[in-house]
């Protein structure tokens, strides 16, 4: 795909970032924020969701196509599950910890908090909170970021509760998991100050960098989501939700463009053409004694096949607006959200078991000419006619252009069809919650990673590799504490970040590893009762066997610090055993006494230590 001239289309894009708080407890109540596995689910529930009227007795529209596909809600519950996320209890008073690294976020993006937060409900029908809505509350606004390509406003700040984890589909509807639902979560909006692929990753690395400058937010996947909203002169604001990798964003934003420029030139070839979407039509006759598998199986069930007339659609309907999608597939999107398995358009007929003699008896059906196409769905008759229904809307704003949409990010860098846009229409307040004072003054600003990646190179001497990568690494913090205990920096460092890669590279669980054994480690390393050398030897038990502690697994190993008398005994028995090498080559032989003196050692020494006194051991007798 061609690069287009972004300037010229007059591209605006914008960021909704959403990160997961690493607080104790959830945001409403006192559950733990630590995610569970499926399988230690202890009961399930069931709930059917509608939309509720704002206080001006309006709907929003987004919530209103979601309740119409009728799906019953599936929740797996935990022994950690409360009252408050089954919504069988009010909630209780805004977690303080949430506020206060809410209130650090908003002083690194130089935003103005509000006085007083109030908790919002927002409509959210598709069964991803127990309550039907999502508790959210505006916490600061007007902020800014600096990007390669100019400035990028900070419209606000939210804190809100994260939705529950979607398990699986089911016959019946969606299964969720309730351990994710209440964890305390940001949504950064920016101003739509974007205009370019570039500038839209480069921002989100910005804010990433920022938010991960607290060291009190979650990482892994899933624990950051960004949503994209994209837009060129001609066409429409369309939202892109669940974008997971920052690597993707560049793509979504070209992938988009080129969707909506696509949209916009079927759209003129619509217009010379004169085209229009006719009525839905009972077509079932036509495949009476058909082969097709998927119409005959509806149709043997009791079911329909229902059809629209497209006029001056022919061959548009099978035009790729985006990699391995085409406007049939738009049309299919909306089609599946009313539960059928898709569609059939005649830009693809005759396929599937339909014949051209079928094609040519159903063009005659709906009446259509040469520049026409015809869309086709089969299934149970509610379905069927909910889906063509739907195909037919969609159709008829491919006439007008791009619809403003709210679309779902694919793993290729491609969108699906999600749900409309929502309007004002899905908030209103949350009455069972008091409001927060907030108060900046008491909060300090976190120091960025970008400034510790430089203290750390300036004040502890890591090199510049070496210290970016603890930095922006996971165990930071451990890092600092351990440099707090008297360890080398660069030997912290180097565990951490270096060591622990090698393990896993060798199949190593090291996943098994928590914080405490780190610190166990690094209190024996502080306390000289245990060799760097050791260190891998060390951190293998402890991750295979994650009950041991580190003292324990040093003793079981033997891995005890070597005093000087036990290291000079030691490289004394060596150099014993090769004099005769050590009077043919001198010093030459040091490096393949080196091995053996610490194989003997067995991790127990510092290299250091042992290589001063071999040179002296072999000095003596050289």
């Amino acid at each position: 795909m061609s690069e287009y001239d972004y300037d010229d289309l007059g591209l605006v894009a914008g960021l909704e970032i959403h990160q997961q708080l690493n607080t104790e407890t959830k945001l409403f109540c006192n559950c733990p924020t630590r995610l569970r596995e499926p399988e230690a689910a202890t009961r399930t529930f069931t709930r059917y969701l509608h939309p509720t009227k704002s206080e001006l007795g309006e709907l929003d529209q987004a919530a209103v196509e979601e309740s119409r596909v009728d799906r019953e809600f599936e929740y797996l519950a935990f022994d950690s599950t409360c009252l408050v996320e089954e919504d069988d209890e009010p909630p209780r008073r805004v977690d303080t910890e949430a506020v206060t690294t809410t209130l650090e976020i908003a002083q690194l993006l130089d935003m103005e908090p509000v006085d007083q937060a109030h908790v919002m409900r927002k409509i959210v029908v598709d069964g991803s909170n127990t309550t039907g809505f999502q508790r959210t509350m505006l916490t600061a606004t007007d902020g800014v970021i600096e990007t390669d390509e100019g400035t990028v406003g900070i419209e606000d700040l939210m804190l809100e509760e994260e939705s529950a984890q979607r398990v699986e589909e089911t016959d019946a509807g969606v299964r969720y998991s309730l351990d994710r639902l209440g964890i305390p979560l940001v949504e950064i909006g920016t101003r739509p100050d974007i205009s370019s692929p570039e500038q839209a990753r480069d921002a989100a690395e910005r804010i990433g960098m920022l938010l991960r400058s607290t060291g009190k937010v979650k990482r892994g996947l899933g624990t950051i989501r960004q949503d994209v909203n994209v837009s060129i002169a001609e066409g429409a604001r369309v939202e892109i939700k669940g974008v997971q990798s920052l690597d993707d964003i560049d793509d979504i934003v070209r992938n988009e463009v080129r969707r909506q420029v696509e949209l916009l030139d079927i759209a003129d070839e619509l217009a010379d053409r004169d085209g229009s979407v006719g009525q839905v039509q009972d077509v079932s006759d036509v495949f009476a004694e058909t082969d097709s598998g998927v119409i005959g199986g509806a149709l043997s069930g009791g079911g329909k096949a229902y059809a629209v007339l497209l006029t001056g659609f022919d061959g548009l309907v099978g035009r790729e607006i985006l990699p391995d999608r085409r406007l049939g597939t738009e049309f299919a999107d909306h089609a599946k959200r009313h539960g059928a398995g898709g569609i059939f358009h005649t830009d693809e007929l005759p396929a599937y078991g339909v014949t051209e003699a079928e094609v040519e008896e159903l063009r005659d059906a709906v009446g259509a000419g040469p520049e026409d196409a015809v869309a086709l769905v089969a299934d149970d008759p509610e379905t069927a006619e909910l889906a063509i229904d739907a195909v037919a809307d969609r159709a008829e704003q491919a006439l007008e252009g791009v619809p403003e949409q709210t679309r779902d990010a694919n793993e290729d860098g491609t969108t699906r069809y999600l749900r409309p846009l929502p309007g004002a229409a899905r908030m209103y307040p949350e009455t069972d919650v008091p409001p927060v004072d907030l108060d900046p003054t008491e909060v300090d600003t976190p120091e960025l990673l970008t400034e510790k990646v430089n203290r750390y190179e300036s004040e502890m001497g890591l090199d510049p590799a070496l210290a970016e990568q603890v930095a922006y690494g996971r165990r930071m913090k451990l890092f600092e504490r351990a440099v707090e205990m008297g360890v080398d920096p660069t030997q912290a460092a180097g565990t951490l970040e270096s060591t622990v890669t090698e393990l896993r590279r060798d199949d190593v669980p090291v996943e098994n590893l928590t914080d405490g054994h780190f610190e166990e480690l690094f209190t024996l390393l502080a306390k000289d009762e245990l060799a760097k050398e050791g260190v891998p030897e060390l951190l293998t038990a402890m991750a295979e066997n994650p009950d041991l502690t580190a003292s324990e697994a040093a003793e079981q190993l033997d891995l005890g610090s070597a005093g000087e008398d036990e290291v000079r005994e030691a490289v004394v028995e060596v150099v014993s055993r090769h004099e005769d090498q050590i009077a043919d080559e001198g010093m030459g032989a040091f490096s393949a006494l080196m091995g053996e003196c610490m194989g003997a050692l067995r991790g127990k020494a510092d290299g250091d230590v042992v290589s001063d006194v071999l040179r002296e051991e072999i000095q003596k007798r050289a």
